[in-house]
């Protein structure tokens, strides 16, 4: 278990971000553990078709037994918004010493892969390998879906801002994620991987919430130098796989049309334009046409994420539109 103590400059200084390297890294664990993301991921497949098979082997290798990675792999966002490859020349930039340190470190007394072995002779060559490699991979595996999943990451952002701003870092911290818990300035982190208690005085330093698409749990990275960093699980994320929209409740479509009604369903979770427009299998240009209407008519609003627009419905278009029921279903 860690407490982080949160003075009011930290809460004050709270920012939200996310993290194109983190989600790459993240994502591996997904491949290597795929019966742990049920059911099976459709980018899951797709992956397997585009995926190097001479990288195979490191990659993997990056996701030790016990369930750590090596931390020069997920440096800090240094902006809300950052660039993949910005992010990548610091891991370029890492010491070769360092990520040695970090590779040894997340293996423990478990045996080195072979792909590692050597590593210790050259760490700069095997650091820069390793950038190498996760460059290729999210050109070919994850930066076709980086919309896609960057659009559930400004939604969870969004949602988490407005509940930061209603109801303070109470409200923020109640449903993130079960594993955090907030009391009188102090954030607890439970987490099997510490068996020990511990607690950090975060002294000003702010905090960094990182929502991400493929962690399976809140997990933070603390050093006295930094802000304390936590990523969690991002809210919606479950969509990301949805490629059909949901029933529509017959009554309801015939009141505002059924590409209106499908939109309003869709829209229980903040999203873009480009993400509705993936799931519906139809254009952007069709879904702004429609999602106009709706906010002119005051049943979905627009909030701006960085580059992004996000639409989520307002409290009349909740009333419309959850719970949205089948026709023919039993009440």
């Amino acid at each position: 278990m860690l407490e982080l103590r949160l003075g009011v400059t930290d809460l004050a200084s709270m920012w939200f971000a996310y993290s194109p390297l983190q989600e790459t890294v993240y994502s591996i664990r997904a491949l290597v553990l795929p019966g742990v993301y049920a059911p099976r991921l459709p980018w899951h497949d797709d992956v397997a078709e585009h995926l190097n098979p001479e990288d195979v082997e490191l990659l993997y290798a990056m996701m030790p037994p016990r369930r750590w990675l090596p931390d020069f792999l997920t440096p800090r966002p240094q902006a809300p918004g950052p660039r993949f490859a910005d992010q990548l020349a610091t891991v370029r930039a890492t010491p070769g010493a360092l990520g040695w340190h970090d590779i040894l470190a997340v293996y423990g007394p478990d045996r080195l892969p072979p792909v590692l072995a050597d590593g210790g002779a050259d760490p700069d060559a095997l650091v820069e390998r390793i950038a190498t490699v996760l460059d290729r991979y999210w050109r070919r595996c994850v930066r076709p879906w980086w919309p896609r999943l960057r659009a559930i990451l400004d939604a969870d952002i969004v949602y988490r801002s407005r509940r930061l701003a209603a109801g303070g870092a109470r409200a923020l911290f109640a449903d993130l994620q079960d594993r955090l818990s907030w009391s009188a300035g102090v954030l607890t982190i439970r987490q099997a991987s510490r068996p020990q208690y511990s607690a950090v005085e975060v002294a000003g330093r702010g905090l960094a919430l990182v929502p991400s698409v493929f962690a399976r749990g809140a997990m933070t990275v603390v050093d006295p130098a930094v802000p304390p960093v936590i990523s969690y699980p991002a809210r919606g994320r479950s969509t990301l796989w949805e490629a059909a929209a949901p029933p529509t409740e017959a009554a309801l479509a015939r009141l505002i049309g059924a590409p209106r009604a499908r939109l309003l369903a869709l829209l229980r979770h903040p999203a873009s334009t480009t993400e509705l427009a993936y799931r519906l299998g139809v254009t952007a240009a069709a879904v702004s046409q429609q999602l106009s209407v709706l906010h002119a008519a005051g049943l979905v609003a627009r909030a701006r994420s960085g580059r992004s627009v996000l639409y989520t419905r307002t409290t009349l278009g909740d009333r419309l539109a959850d719970p949205v029921v089948p026709t023919g279903a039993a009440p």
